[in-house]
């Protein structure tokens, strides 16, 4: 969002409003608040100096300040060192279970967080040798091959390539909610599957659609998940951001020690 954009973008919602209770700097703060968490605000954007945006806004130059630090103090937003002020690039790191399969949606909803999905790609045809192996189909079944931006509160968190055999999916086969979701309500539902990760970088082209720098590290996590009678349902290739994810998984002594 350039400058313009968001001044035009504060000014419409209504900071001045006489309906709204409390302070100028809380109303503004709260404002910016709601840009980040909507995604309109990306991580690593410049927002305008205090005076100019004061002077946009026909605010005082005060209001801004206190604003601005109100969300430097909560983490929304950073400070550059003769730079100015930035929307924070650092992310609350979550701690996701190797041991229960779940949903990327089902997840980030259990952390109170809303999950949303960019579609990058999205073709139907037929599979690959290996895919034909490794979903158990005929060389002419169709697959739906599904590229996704995952995010949570409007941030990007993990890129998810999935192949799923369209017999599994019907008419739900949009892509823009939840697969295991849409996978389920076809009678089709995934209950167990076994993950491999690797720690890896990312490239320039992923890394700029998760907004963090080339050569940043990330998990790729390969996924295959399995109906109750064992066919295959999904085949996923996800990149996790390293500075967002600490993967964690309970173990037990065994019986032979």
């Amino acid at each position: 969002m350039d400058r313009t954009s968001l001044i035009a973008e504060l000014n419409g919602r209504g900071l001045r409003d006489a309906a709204l209770t409390g302070p100028l700097y809380k109303r503004l703060a709260q404002t910016l608040t709601g840009l980040i968490q909507e995604g309109l605000l990306k991580p690593g954007t410049a927002l305008p100096g205090e005076r100019d945006l004061a002077e946009a806004l026909k605010l005082g130059r005060v209001t801004v300040r206190t604003a601005y630090r109100d969300l430097m103090a909560s983490g929304a937003l950073e400070s550059r060192h003769g730079s100015g002020t930035f929307v924070s690039s650092k992310v609350e790191r979550m701690e996701q279970s190797l041991w229960r399969l779940s949903s990327f949606s089902a997840d980030m909803r259990s952390r109170g967080r809303q999950p949303a999905a960019k579609i990058l790609s999205r073709t139907v045809n037929t599979p690959s040798p290996d895919e034909s192996f490794l979903l158990g189909l005929g060389g002419d079944e169709p697959v739906l091959r599904l590229d996704r931006l995952r995010l949570a509160d409007g941030l990007p968190l993990a890129i998810e390539r999935a192949v799923v055999p369209i017999k599994f999916l019907g008419d739900d086969a949009g892509g823009e909610g939840s697969l295991y979701d849409a996978l389920t309500a076809n009678g089709h539902r995934p209950v167990r599957a076994l993950q491999r990760l690797t720690a890896v970088t990312l490239d320039p082209s992923s890394a700029a659609i998760l907004n963090v720098d080339a050569g940043a590290p990330a998990l790729l996590i390969e996924r295959v998940s399995r109906l109750e009678d064992q066919r295959v349902v999904e085949y996923t290739r996800s990149h996790y951001r390293g500075d967002a994810y600490d993967f964690v998984a309970e173990l037990r002594i065994g019986d032979d020690l």
